[in-house]
């Protein structure tokens, strides 16, 4: 049940991103100006927590989505969709591990514009 809250709530972040983005991608067609004040606001330390959380979500998503396919594609998934949700919840730590150190250096020291 956790996977499928899951994956639906990573869904819908991900869908809301995507909607952000492309609006403020066409605030270029309004002038450079405005477009660069959008992304002036990008780089606080709120919205880089905010981008740690939307590639949380991404790498979530796409694991559990390799996962849904097994279990929908193959005779066995249906018998090991628990241990798959775990391995998905390991692979997610070891990748988001990987990431958020570098990236929280960056936001908090101002590293890598």
């Amino acid at each position: 049940m956790w996977s499928w809250v899951l994956h639906r709530i990573t869904g819908i972040a991900i869908y809301f991103f995507l909607l952000v983005h492309v609006l403020d991608t066409a605030t270029l067609r309004i002038s450079p100006e405005v477009y660069n004040g959008v992304l002036g606001a990008y780089k606080t330390p709120i919205m880089g927590i905010g981008e740690a959380g939307l590639v949380g979500a991404i790498v979530f998503h796409a694991l559990n989505g390799l996962r849904i396919i097994l279990v929908d594609a193959t005779s066995w998934g249906t018998r090991h969709q628990k241990k798959m949700f775990y391995i998905v919840l390991v692979l997610w730590a070891i990748l988001m591990a990987g990431f958020l150190p570098r990236h929280l250096i960056n936001v908090f020291t101002g590293g890598a514009e």
